[in-house]
């Protein structure tokens, strides 16, 4: 389903040089567990040279185990953040994040952990 939302281009541009800046890495899931009382879950990702603690907010139409073994599209170089008491050091990508969508997280089967997405 397409956003009927017009979008305004200019103040939608970034500069290449601006897109550099994202790190965009595969990530395969290792473990999960949902964050009691919220619609969180706790993910932990092999990126190839470490795992991360990412927290994400797709509790309410995914479980856990949903995702062990998945392999994802994840930012690694947002600035970690401190949610319900949990660090969060990246941020998992996803599509149809508008409101009424079920978010559909984007995966990189066939990739392995750390590789670089361009």
């Amino acid at each position: 389903m397409a956003s009927n939302q017009p979008m305004d281009r200019e103040k939608e541009y970034i500069t290449i040089e601006e897109f550099a800046r994202i790190d965009l890495r595969v990530g395969r899931v290792v473990e999960a567990e949902r964050i009691p009382g919220t619609r969180l879950l706790r993910l932990i990702v092999d990126i190839g040279t470490e795992k991360r603690q990412i927290i994400a907010g797709l509790g309410e139409f995914y479980n856990p185990e949903d995702f062990i073994g998945k392999t994802m599209v994840i930012v690694a170089n947002l600035k970690p953040k401190r949610i319900r008491g949990y660090l969060s050091e990246g941020m998992l990508l996803a599509a149809g994040c508008e409101k009424g969508q079920k978010p559909v997280p984007l995966t990189a089967e066939g990739a392995e952990p750390g590789w670089k997405v361009c």
